[in-house]
């Protein structure tokens, strides 16, 4: 047992989180590139990178796709609703903060 569940159940939950995380992913990646456009998206993106932290969630079952859940609450709450527009959320997603 780990964690309180057998090893099947805990790596029915990690599959499953993963799902939910690409389909989250893949669901706001076409939001994103409806609203911003592709090519603008492609043009305008910076060369930040990812923190290990957020990579290693991948690993974390459902986290991944808290943290997409999270990226959308900053855009909704911090962004859409304070009057910038859904690039403005791009740039600063993609380019390295001084």
């Amino acid at each position: 047992m780990i964690a309180g569940m057998y090893e099947q159940d805990l790596m029915a939950y990690a599959i499953f989180g993963m799902v939910l995380n690409f389909l989250f992913s893949i669901l706001f990646g076409i939001y994103l590139s409806k609203n911003i456009g592709i090519q603008e998206m492609i043009s305008s993106k910076g060369d930040k990178e990812q923190s290990l932290l957020v990579s290693l969630s991948l690993f974390i079952p459902f986290a991944k796709m808290l943290i997409t859940l999270y990226r959308v609450l900053i855009l909704q709450i911090f962004f859409l609703n304070k009057g910038y527009t859904h690039k403005e959320f791009w740039i600063y997603m993609t380019h390295k903060q001084n």
